[in-house]
């Protein structure tokens, strides 16, 4: 059959793929949704030329993009954005995902991704508006042969969450066939942010001006109060008062110096992060408290011994503690923690170095799959990269690969046969294929304290 349809010539090739998603995708058949058919919309720059591209609002008012490439090989990758944003979300934000992971398309994947209806640390809300869009694009655009979820950062939690939702072990039809999860938080929310705090209370204890002297007092779990009126520019001019961030080492003071290397150390976080993680444990907590856990404490630091300052005595002795509030955990977790639940094969990719999303998150994930019985359905790939938001071109198209291989052939793929294919594909997407499949990332223990 291959051989016939070869002969039929290269105005074929973008019908076979059609024809095969229509005559096989019974499980996937959408029924009836209540949702607008999506609008034929210039493509956004970065858009691989040929490729078409639909734009719409949900019911949910949650803004989203479709993108069809020139010849589509009847896969779609429905994808869910890193972050979170805080604020109204905003269609412009599709735009620059699509240009992102431009390299899906060019590699003949359709893609559908919302930029979710609300701002701010909402896992499941997320979740749901990913799945809203994947039925959108199969009751109004085409019917895929295979469907891949793909999660990157942040996102990777929103795509296990949503995997645990509609692809768990007991779902007969998952609309899902594989997952993909790229440099992901997937440790869920009561675990992966307490380094967070951890960098407040250390930052505190060192600096003293965030809050500065003179302002309210408050919790440092809070993030920061409901009506402060704090910036960005405010607290990294604070910051680089302290720590001397933005400007060259050799222009820092000794005792800048100094702080900032006992931050980095302690904590067990680049210098270079140092600005942006305090950011997030500012007004990403300040979301979490005030909209999620309703205003009740979900962090803690209660027995953590810090180390790695020139006096630990003194910065154990000095540092705020605080004890999180069950009821808080306990929301936080419903809507943010991950049960490892999965019946369909999941791939991680993460950097080594990813300064944003360290690496030991992965074993905790790791664990995660293996308390909820779907360890066997789980291959994680480490790539020698510091990088979180992109890898290399080559990275994704080869790790889609290993899941179609997978999900059609029984092929389960190792960390090896994942940088084989990635390596043989450089020569189409360019290089950067840094895999190295003998690693093993240490627990997360080893690099947060345990609570």
């Amino acid at each position: 059959m291959a051989a016939r349809m070869k002969t039929l010539g290269t105005a074929w090739r973008g019908i076979v793929p059609l024809a095969a998603a229509l005559l096989g995708a019974c499980a996937q058949a959408p029924g009836r949704i209540d949702e607008a058919a999506p609008q034929a919309s210039p493509c956004p720059d970065g858009v691989p030329a040929g490729a078409r591209c639909l734009r719409g609002q949900d019911s949910a008012r949650a803004h989203y993009l479709v993108v069809m490439p020139a010849q589509w090989n009847g896969v779609l990758v429905v994808h869910a954005h890193g972050g979170p944003t805080l604020g109204e979300p905003k269609a412009e934000r599709a735009d620059e995902d699509i240009a992102r992971w431009a390299v899906l398309v060019k590699a003949g994947y359709a893609y559908a991704a919302s930029v979710f209806r609300q701002g701010g640390v909402a896992v499941r809300s997320a979740a749901e508006d990913t799945e809203r869009v994947r039925r959108i694009f199969v009751a109004h655009v085409a019917q895929p042969r295979r469907t891949i979820l793909h999660g990157q950062s942040w996102g990777a939690g929103v795509a296990a969450k949503l995997a645990e939702t509609h692809a768990g072990p007991g779902a007969s039809r998952p609309p899902y066939d594989a997952v993909l999860l790229t440099s992901g938080v997937l440790a869920g929310g009561t675990r992966s942010y307490d380094f967070r705090l951890d960098l407040r209370v250390v930052y505190q204890q060192l600096c003293g001006n965030h809050p500065a002297p003179g302002e309210p007092a408050y919790p440092l779990w809070m993030g920061l109060p409901p009506d402060a009126r704090l910036t960005r520019a405010d607290l990294a001019a604070r910051v680089d008062d302290c720590l001397g961030v933005r400007r060259p080492a050799a222009q820092r003071t000794p005792e800048q110096a100094q702080r900032l290397k006992t931050v980095a150390d302690v904590v067990r976080i680049p210098a270079s992060s140092v600005l942006a993680h305090l950011s997030w444990a500012t007004w990403h907590f300040q979301d979490i408290v005030q909209s999620r856990t309703g205003g009740l404490n979900p962090f803690g630091n209660e027995g953590v011994r810090y180390a790695g300052s020139p006096d630990d005595a003194a910065l154990n002795a000095g540092v705020a503690r605080y004890r999180a509030d069950p009821a808080a955990v306990a929301r936080f977790a419903d809507d943010a923690d991950l049960s490892g639940r999965i019946g369909v094969p999941v791939l991680t990719v993460h950097a080594i170095h990813d300064p944003t999303a360290f690496v030991e998150l992965e074993s905790a994930f790791r664990e995660t799959m293996e308390r909820g019985g779907s360890a066997g359905r789980l291959v994680q790939a480490y790539t020698d990269h510091a990088e979180h938001s992109y890898l290399a071109d080559a990275v994704y198209p080869a790790a889609l690969d290993a899941l179609l291989g997978w999900v059609e052939h029984a092929e389960q793929p190792t960390a090896g046969s994942i940088a084989q294919r990635c390596a043989a594909l450089e020569a189409q997407y360019g290089p950067g294929c840094r895999f190295v499949p003998d690693y093993r990332p240490k627990a997360l223990e080893d690099r947060v304290p345990a609570r």
